[in-house]
Protein backbone atom coordinates (compact mmCIF):
# COMPACT_ATOMS: atom_id res chain seq x y z
CA UNK A 1 0.00 0.00 0.00
CA UNK A 2 2.59 2.63 0.55
CA UNK A 3 4.85 2.26 -2.46
CA UNK A 4 0.83 2.67 -4.42
CA UNK A 5 0.79 6.02 -2.61
CA UNK A 6 3.97 7.15 -3.27
CA UNK A 7 4.08 5.82 -6.90
CA UNK A 8 0.57 8.46 -6.85
CA UNK A 9 1.90 11.14 -5.71
CA UNK A 10 4.77 10.76 -8.68
CA UNK A 11 2.33 10.61 -10.44
CA UNK A 12 0.33 13.51 -9.67
CA UNK A 13 3.09 15.63 -9.10
CA UNK A 14 6.24 14.46 -11.23
CA UNK A 15 8.04 18.24 -10.98
CA UNK A 16 8.22 17.46 -7.23
CA UNK A 17 9.26 14.60 -6.83
CA UNK A 18 12.07 15.18 -9.30
CA UNK A 19 12.87 18.26 -7.07
CA UNK A 20 13.04 16.16 -4.07
CA UNK A 21 14.90 13.35 -5.59
CA UNK A 22 17.51 16.27 -6.73
CA UNK A 23 17.23 17.50 -3.05
CA UNK A 24 18.60 14.04 -1.98
CA UNK A 25 21.72 14.10 -4.41
CA UNK A 26 22.36 17.69 -3.82
CA UNK A 27 22.30 17.14 -0.09
CA UNK A 28 24.33 13.54 -0.14
CA UNK A 29 27.06 15.37 -2.49
CA UNK A 30 27.91 18.46 -0.72
CA UNK A 31 28.02 16.00 2.73
CA UNK A 32 30.53 13.77 0.89
CA UNK A 33 32.61 16.59 0.04
CA UNK A 34 32.83 18.16 3.33
CA UNK A 35 33.47 15.05 4.77
CA UNK A 36 36.34 14.39 2.88
CA UNK A 37 37.61 17.66 3.20
CA UNK A 38 37.37 17.66 7.04
CA UNK A 39 38.87 14.23 7.63
CA UNK A 40 41.88 15.31 5.34
CA UNK A 41 42.59 18.02 7.79
CA UNK A 42 41.74 16.21 10.37
CA UNK A 43 45.04 13.92 8.95
CA UNK A 44 47.18 17.23 8.40
CA UNK A 45 46.15 18.91 12.05
CA UNK A 46 47.11 15.06 13.97
CA UNK A 47 50.55 15.04 11.40
CA UNK A 48 51.47 18.75 12.20
CA UNK A 49 50.26 17.87 16.44
CA UNK A 50 52.89 15.25 16.51
CA UNK A 51 55.55 16.84 15.49
CA UNK A 52 57.08 14.55 13.03
CA UNK A 53 55.71 15.85 9.38
CA UNK A 54 55.49 19.08 10.10
CA UNK A 55 58.35 19.82 7.01
CA UNK A 56 56.34 17.29 4.91
CA UNK A 57 53.18 19.02 5.20
CA UNK A 58 54.99 22.28 3.89
CA UNK A 59 56.08 20.33 1.38
CA UNK A 60 54.54 17.70 -0.22
CA UNK A 61 51.55 15.67 0.02
CA UNK A 62 51.77 13.71 3.06
CA UNK A 63 49.04 10.40 2.61
CA UNK A 64 49.84 7.59 0.90
CA UNK A 65 48.61 6.48 -2.58
CA UNK A 66 45.52 4.58 -0.80
CA UNK A 67 44.57 7.51 1.17
CA UNK A 68 44.87 10.07 -1.83
CA UNK A 69 42.98 7.59 -4.39
CA UNK A 70 40.07 7.03 -1.85
CA UNK A 71 39.88 10.80 -1.14
CA UNK A 72 39.75 11.13 -5.55
CA UNK A 73 36.88 9.30 -5.73
CA UNK A 74 35.07 10.34 -2.59
CA UNK A 75 35.43 13.86 -4.41
CA UNK A 76 34.58 12.60 -7.68
CA UNK A 77 31.35 10.97 -6.44
CA UNK A 78 30.34 13.86 -4.73
CA UNK A 79 30.70 16.30 -7.73
CA UNK A 80 29.23 13.84 -9.57
CA UNK A 81 26.08 14.40 -7.23
CA UNK A 82 25.88 17.28 -7.36
CA UNK A 83 26.06 17.80 -11.01
CA UNK A 84 23.19 14.85 -11.28
CA UNK A 85 21.40 16.86 -8.58
CA UNK A 86 21.07 20.20 -11.37
CA UNK A 87 20.42 18.08 -14.16
CA UNK A 88 17.57 16.72 -12.12
CA UNK A 89 16.27 20.29 -11.13
CA UNK A 90 16.77 21.24 -14.61
CA UNK A 91 15.01 18.69 -15.05
CA UNK A 92 12.22 19.60 -13.08
CA UNK A 93 11.70 22.61 -14.29
CA UNK A 94 10.67 21.61 -18.07
CA UNK A 95 7.72 19.28 -16.65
Amino acid sequence: MPLQALWSVFLAHPAQSLNALALFFGLAGSWLLLATRVREQRAVARLIAGGTAKAMVEEAWVFDAPTQRLNRFFYRFGFASLAASLALSWGSAQL
